[in-house]
Order: C-alpha cells, then sequence, then structure tokens
C-alpha cells in the first residue's frame, strides 16, 4: 500500500521575510525547502506538496492594476490569478525539486497540477468577506473600486491604507483529488492546491460549474487534500520549529505532542493566533479527525529529524 505524506509549504519557503522576492532569492528559498523533504522519500513515502501564494498572487493584482492604466489590458478576475500563481510556483517548484533531486541521484517524476477546490456559494463566509487581497488604497480611491467593480474594502488594522477584502469559505472537495493519487500510486511527486485552490461552484439549476472571487484558507485545502488522497502524514511547514502556548512571552512553552483533544481545548481558549498559527493547528485537527495518521507543525530545517515538530495525533 501507498504510503503518503502531504508537505504544505508556507510563504517562508518561498520567500523570507527579509526580502524582496526575485526570482533569484525564490528559486534559491525553494530548492533549499526541497532539499528538506529528501528525508521523507528516504522513509518510504511518496511526497504531494501544496504551497502558499500570497506575496506572489498579490503582485499579480498589482500588475493587473498597473497593465489597465497605463496600457488599457483587460484586468483579469482573481480565479486567473490565482491560476497563475499555481502555474508559476507549480514551475518553479517541480524544477527545483527536480534539482534536489538529482543532487541526490534520487530518480523520481514530478509534476505540478492546476487545482480547483469546491465551495459552497451559500457558505456564510460571502456574507462577511475578511480575507485581504492586491494593494492598498487611499479612502477615495477604495470608494471610486467599490462602487465601479461592486467591491468591498476595508481599511487595514495598521492604517496602511485600504483593501479589497473577499470570503474565505470552507473547501468541500478538490477537485482532480484521483488524479492526484493516481499520479501518486505510480511513484510521482505532485504539486497542487496551490494558494488552496482556485474556489469554484457548481450551479444548482444547470450543472454550470463556475469561479468565484474568494480565497480558500491554503491548509484547510491541504488537510481536505491529504484527506481525500489517504495521506498518513500531513506536514505544515512555517517559521518556527513548533506551535507554542504563551507564545512571545516570557513562559512561552513549545508543544511536543498533543492530542486532537488537547489541541481543540488550547484552540478554542485562543492560544493559536487567528492570522498564524490558529488555521495550521485547525487543520491539523481537521486531517487527523478524518482519517490522518499524525500532522506535523514544524519548519523546514527540522524536517531532518523524524520526530520534528508539533505532532498532533488521536
Amino acid at each position: 500500500m501507498t504510503k503518503i505524506a502531504v508537505v504544505a509549504f508556507g510563504g517562508n519557503a518561498l520567500l523570507r521575510s527579509n526580502e524582496v522576492g526575485t526570482i533569484e532569492q525564490q528559486e534559491k528559498n525553494t530548492l533549499e525547502t526541497c532539499e528538506q523533504l529528501i528525508p521523507i522519500i528516504e522513509r518510504g513515502f511518496e511526497l504531494v506538496i501544496t504551497h502558499g501564494n500570497g506575496p506572489q498572487v498579490g503582485n499579480i493584482l498589482l500588475r493587473n492594476e498597473a497593465g489597465n492604466k497605463e496600457y488599457k489590458i483587460p484586468k483579469m478576475p482573481l480565479d486567473i490569478c490565482v491560476a497563475d500563481s499555481q502555474g508559476g510556483i507549480g514551475y518553479m517548484i517541480e524544477r527545483q525539486m527536480r534539482n534536489a533531486l538529482n543532487n541526490l541521484h534520487v530518480e523520481k517524476n514530478v509534476v505540478a497540477v492546476i487545482t480547483e477546490v469546491l465551495v459552497d456559494i451559500n457558505d456564510p463566509a460571502f456574507q462577511n468577506p475578511t480575507k485581504p487581497i492586491g494593494p492598498y488604497y487611499i479612502k477615495e480611491e477604495a470608494d471610486l473600486l467599490s462602487k465601479a467593480n461592486d467591491w468591498i474594502f476595508k481599511e487595514d488594522a495598521r492604517k496602511r491604507g485600504w483593501r479589497r477584502v473577499v470570503a474565505s469559505p470552507t473547501p468541500i472537495k478538490v477537485m482532480n483529488n484521483e488524479v492526484i493519487r493516481d499520479l501518486v500510486d505510480h511513484g510521482h511527486i505532485v504539486i497542487g492546491a496551490g494558494g488552496g485552490g482556485i474556489p469554484v461552484y457548481w450551479h444548482s439549476d444547470t450543472g454550470y460549474l463556475e469561479a468565484i472571487e474568494a480565497v480558500v484558507d491554503k491548509d484547510l485545502a491541504s488537510a481536505l487534500l491529504a484527506k481525500e488522497i489517504g495521506a498518513e502524514k500531513f506536514y505544515i511547514i512555517t517559521d518556527v520549529p513548533k506551535a507554542f502556548i504563551n507564545y512571545n512571552k516570557p513562559n512561552q512553552q513549545a508543544l511536543d505532542h498533543l492530542s486532537v483533544g488537547d489541541a481543540k481545548k488550547l484552540y478554542e481558549a485562543g492560544e493559536f493566533g487567528s492570522g498564524s498559527m490558529g488555521p495550521k493547528i485547525l487543520a491539523a485537527i481537521e486531517f487527523v479527525e478524518n482519517g490522518g495518521k499524525e500532522a506535523i507543525i514544524t519548519s523546514e530545517e527540522e524536517l531532518q529529524k523524524e520526530n520534528c515538530g508539533t505532532r498532533i495525533t488521536l
């Protein structure tokens, strides 16, 4: 039986916080992260890699705006921008994963899959958009864009300007999950569900599949894909070696192992930030509760260790 590990790259895997994001920087970081995955393969696991796309799709949206303003190039909707980022990042990971394998004389095929994720058009998230995307605007610009495009804007908490916000619905199904599983069963490394996937929904009356302006949480989409393809392990790569309680306080404490029950209690007590560790803990809980053996939250540098990170099990 195929042993599968899903590895969800965090933003740090492609772009460090002190970098501007040149392709040279991103490729170097990606290669270093891919090299850290080799021990997982050596332990007998087939790999599926997922990834974030926040900075990259943000740049695509900026190019959208600049091209439209300067050259009257028609703007592309968010789903096309996410697909663009999946293609570009997927290609970058694919090539650097091949380099990492080649450096260690490991023979594997690597393929990136443009991935849609099914959502419910009646998801309550559509009534309360919270996910910021795109550039910052002054209030007057935001008001004009809101009227012209029926967009919703909210002021940034750090007073840097106004940004468009979209819904972040719960993923229901990762499209092409059977294709991904088939590729993995044949020994190929697959890159999919980039940026949480491209949100789509079925029209109940016509059966037409349509995209919708939204952003799915990448860790929740990754956990769903891991469940759907029968993964045994789910790694969530972030910029800290473990999850902590009392994080950044004098009494902070690293967590080596959590049961799902304990993880839920700490999550509900607000121990994990909603914009940082919270979604990762929630994704880990979702994976283990739905048949996964173990979810691991750690940094890429720790992947060399077999018992790295914060490990969540039943």
